[in-house]
Order: structure tokens, then sequence, then C-alpha cells
């Protein structure tokens, strides 16, 4: 996707951090926006902002935890813009704690949010992207927790992980379909996840733990702020998404830290080339390997 002007975007999550700054950044670009988030009356002011910045936008509330609230937010889309071209897979929460502490509940809502939200929005809108034949994006927001897991953020690391997984399967899937996808993979920005628990269902997840507090909430409020601001990663995702990147990184700072994961995982393949297991296997054994970009 080049050429992005009079095209339509959807943000789920939109309302807020990442998922507006990613509708800020693609609306400067040309695109139209349809705001999604669970959040009503944030969505409706979020609009008002892009139209005061002359970005032709609107909004619709989505539970991205329900695949029937995202159809119905697709039909809305269409309704109001005529075609879906991007789709931005960006509503998260995150969850955490020692083994053993982390709520059932948490591990539900985070599985539902990160993982099953993202399903829903990539099996909901590639058939409307089809149907037009002009081709697409798919944006999935990960976060260097889908390549790196720091001990403590278990819940939401395995939701992210998924999350660069499916987008890597789903790459090779759609590619003959003109369709791109990306995984957005960012370090700390400054929005306002901590929060997120404002919008946690307690009557399906769970009482236990409900709120952290308001010492908790100051504390995590300060962490997030020193992150970079949100819009220029918006920026990045445009650039990813005319270039087609399939990861889109805004934190080269983690380079060395991802590169040591993976020298661990090289390790490893070193160590079973010595093992006697498997040197018992014939030696001129073939795999099939495939590459993640197709």
């Amino acid at each position: 996707m080049k050429d992005l002007r009079g095209k339509t975007a959807f943000i789920t999550g939109g309302a807020s951090g990442l998922g507006f700054a990613m509708a800020e950044a693609l609306g400067r670009d040309g695109m139209n926006i349809m705001i999604a988030d669970i959040e009503a009356e944030a969505a409706q002011r979020k609009v008002e902002e892009l139209r005061a910045r002359q970005i032709r936008a609107e909004w619709v509330q989505v539970d991205v935890t329900s695949r029937d609230s995202v159809r119905k937010g697709a039909i809305e889309t269409i309704a109001r813009f005529g075609k879906v071209h991007l789709v931005a897979n960006n509503a998260g929460v995150g969850a955490g704690g020692a083994l053993g502490s982390v709520p059932e509940g948490d591990w539900d809502w985070v599985i539902d949010v990160n993982l099953k939200g993202v399903v829903y929005g990539v099996e909901v809108f590639v058939p409307l992207i089809e149907s037009h034949g002009e081709g697409g994006h798919i944006v999935n927001t990960a976060s260097m927790a889908g390549l790196i897991s720091p001990a403590g953020m278990e819940p939401y690391c395995a939701s992210k992980f998924a999350v660069v997984a499916m987008s890597e399967g789903w790459r090779q899937q759609l590619a003959p379909r003109n369709i791109g996808v990306s995984v957005l993979c960012p370090g700390l920005v400054n929005t306002n996840i901590y929060a997120g628990r404002r919008n946690r269902q307690h009557a399906v997840y769970g009482e236990r733990d409900k709120d952290y507090g308001q010492a908790d909430i100051e504390r995590q409020r300060e962490w997030m702020a020193g992150g970079i601001d949100p819009l220029i990663v918006g920026q990045r995702v445009v650039e990813g998404v005319r270039d087609n990147d399939l990861y889109i990184l805004s934190h080269v700072e983690y380079e060395r830290v991802v590169r040591d994961r993976f020298d661990q995982i090289m390790a490893g393949f070193d160590k079973s080339k010595q093992s006697p297991a498997l040197n018992t296997l014939p030696r001129d054994r073939r795999l099939d390997v495939v590459s993640i970009d197709g």
C-alpha cells in the first residue's frame, strides 16, 4: 500500500495511546479513519480531534473480545466509508506477576483481548479487503515482549509472542491475495495501558485483584511516562505499511537483547549438532525449511 490517500483504516483501541497515534499518522497521510474502541465517549472525543485537523474520521464502539462486536464494527465501517483497506489490530491490555500469583481471570482477559481480538480482526476483515480487489494491509500490535520475555510478564508475553507467530503465518497466506501483514513490536511508549483494567469485565473474568490501587497506578504512570511519544511510533507504522515490512520496530536499543535471545537458540542448534542421540539419524536426512517471509 504505497498510496494511502482516500483509503480507509479501521483501528481497534483507537481512542488512546498507540491506536490514536496510528489514527493521527495515517490520517495525516490522507486515510479515512474509523476509530474502534470499547470506550464510546473517548472514541467520540478523539474523532472530534481528528476532524479538527481536517482528517475524515468516524467512530464505532467495539469490544474485541467479541467476534460479533468486531463484525458489527466492520459492517458500520463499510456503511460509512464503503471499503476497508487497512486494519490495525491494536487493542491490548497487560497483566503479570510472580508465578502462581496471576489470577486465572487475568490470564483469560489478556488472551481474549490481545490474542483472540487479533484473530477476530483478521478473520472478519480479510474477506472484506479481498472483496474490493484493491489490496490492503494488516497491522497487528505485538510488543518487544513478543520477541523477549522478561520475568513476571508471562501472560502479556505469551499473548504477544502469539501475535508475532500468527502475523508471520498470515503474511505467507495473504501475500498472494495482495494483502500485506506487519507486526508492530514497540518497547516502552508513553501510553495509558497501565489503566487498562478500567475496562476489564469483572463479571466475566472475576472480581479477585480487580484493582491495583492508586499507588500502583501512579507507579505505572510514572514508568510509562518514560516511554517515547506514541506519535513517533504511529509515523513508523506508516513507513512500515508503505514498505510492506513484516516487523515494524521502534526501539532499536533492544537489538542486543533480542540478539542475545537468538544467540541462545543458535547455541542450542550448535549443541544438538554434537548430540549422540541425533547423530544416530541418517546423514542424508533433509528437512523442509519454510521462510517466514514467504
